[in-house]
């Protein structure tokens, strides 16, 4: 009948071996993970790039919210792929179809939740795109008449007749605003 010291001495010199086994067949996983994850980040960062310059071409410098917004947006999407990627080159791959389609899910529950900030969000970016609507100018907005201070991503700054700073969201004024030209009114419907 084997002892306790030598029954856990087998058991030690089991597990080591075991783990010897497991390391040495997960090396060629390991090894491929770490240069795929090598080529994505360097991938990545050369299309983060080309994505940045893309955008500083078409945006102006006072716009640059929009640029940084959409180079974000790019990465996120780029490193979710690279990590549903590297779970299957580990052998992983029905972890991260789940994964995916968790994220799909979530995703769907986020922009139903954030629905008014996307929406102020992407009327920020139309306002910032007018040429019609800039800071300087006197405008007539539903809930506010006043000059245009500062256009942000989801809010726009009024200064009214009274020097009070009015904060508008965007959605709100994107949906219909006068621009005040004189004793002229021309309307600019977005």
């Amino acid at each position: 009948m084997p002892t306790v010291g030598r029954f856990l001495i087998e058991t030690i010199q089991r597990t080591i071996n075991e783990f010897a086994v497991g390391l040495q067949d997960a090396a060629p996983k390991i090894l491929t993970g770490l240069v795929f994850l090598t080529i994505a980040y360097l991938g990545i960062r050369l299309l983060m790039r080309v994505v940045r310059r893309a955008l500083d071409a078409v945006y102006p410098a006072e716009q640059r919210l929009i640029v940084d917004l959409g180079v974000t947006v790019a990465g996120v999407f780029l490193w979710f792929g690279v990590g549903l990627t590297l779970l299957n080159i580990f052998g992983m791959g029905e972890i991260a179809a789940s994964l995916g389609t968790a994220a799909g899910f979530v995703a769907l529950g986020v922009s139903y939740a954030l629905s008014n900030m996307i929406a102020d969000t992407v009327a920020g970016v139309y306002l910032l795109r007018d040429p019609d609507f800039n800071p300087g100018d006197e405008v007539k907005s539903d809930p506010v008449t006043g000059t245009v201070e500062a256009i942000e991503l989801r809010k726009t700054r009024f200064r009214n007749e009274e020097g009070d700073t009015v904060v508008v969201a965007n959605r709100d004024v994107e949906k219909k605003w006068t621009r005040l030209v004189g004793d002229d009114d021309a309307t600019a419907d977005a």
